[in-house]
C-alpha cells in the first residue's frame, strides 16, 4: 500500500474536522438541553466541577467529567445507525450473511432497549459511575461505533464535549425557558438533530 501524498494528508485533516463538526456541536447543544431540564444533576456537575477546579481553575485532562456526556450520547447518539458491509461470507447465530452484504447495526433501538438499560427514556447519568460502567455491555452502547473501525475522531469529540460542557458550567446555570421545547422532537434524519434548535434560558453564576 502506497503512502498518502501532501494533498490527500491535507484533504484527510479536513475531512475529520469538519466530518465531526455538526456532530459535536449537536451532541453539546443535547447536553445542554438535558442540563437545563434536570437542574438537580445540573446542580450535581456545578458542584463537582467547582470541587475539582476551584476558582474556575483552567481545566485539566484528569478533572473532564464523563458521565453526563456518555448518557446524553446514549438518548441522543450522533448517528441512528452504523453501516457496516461483509468482507466474506459468515454466519452469526444461525444466520447467513452473504460477503458483500450490507449490515445495518441499529445504534438508536439499541440505546432504548429496556432489556439493557433499564427506564430508557429516561436521562440518568448514573448508569455510568466508575460501579456501573463494568456492566455495560459494550456492544448496545456505541455512540461512536466499535471495533477496528470505530469512529476516528472519538477521543477529540469527547474531550471537545466534556471542555465545552464545563468551561459553560463553571460560569453559567442554564434554564428552560418560554422557547424551550418539552420534550424535545428530533427530526427525521440520519443524524440526530433536534427537530427545533434548542433555546434555554442562560443565567451567570
Amino acid at each position: 500500500m502506497s503512502a498518502l501524498s501532501d494533498t490527500e494528508i491535507t484533504a484527510q485533516s479536513v475531512v475529520f474536522i469538519f466530518a465531526g463538526y455538526e456532530a459535536t456541536s449537536t451532541s453539546i447543544s443535547f447536553v445542554m438541553y438535558q442540563l437545563a431540564t434536570h437542574p438537580g444533576v445540573q446542580k450535581k456537575l456545578q458542584d463537582e466541577i467547582d470541587r475539582a477546579l476551584p476558582n474556575k481553575a483552567p481545566v485539566t485532562y484528569d478533572a473532564l467529567m464523563d458521565m453526563v456526556v456518555n448518557e446524553t450520547l446514549r438518548l441522543y447518539p450522533a448517528a441512528n445507525r452504523l453501516e457496516r458491509i461483509s468482507k466474506k461470507d459468515v454466519e452469526i447465530n444461525g444466520v447467513f450473511i452473504p460477503k458483500g452484504t450490507i449490515v445495518i447495526v441499529p445504534t438508536y433501538p439499541l440505546h432504548q432497549d429496556p432489556e439493557y438499560w433499564p427506564e430508557p427514556e429516561e436521562f440518568c447519568p448514573e448508569r455510568f459511575s466508575k460501579e456501573n460502567k463494568g456492566s455495560i455491555n459494550p456492544y448496545v452502547y456505541l455512540p461512536f461505533g466499535n471495533g477496528p473501525r470505530n469512529c476516528l475522531g472519538l477521543r477529540f469529540a469527547l474531550i471537545n464535549m466534556k471542555l465545552a460542557v464545563i468551561r459553560v458550567l463553571q460560569n453559567f446555570t442554564l434554564q428552560p425557558c418560554e422557547e424551550t421545547q418539552i420534550p424535545l422532537k428530533l427530526s427525521k434524519r440520519t443524524i440526530f438533530q433536534p427537530e427545533k434548535p434548542i433555546i434555554l434560558k442562560v443565567v451567570s453564576r
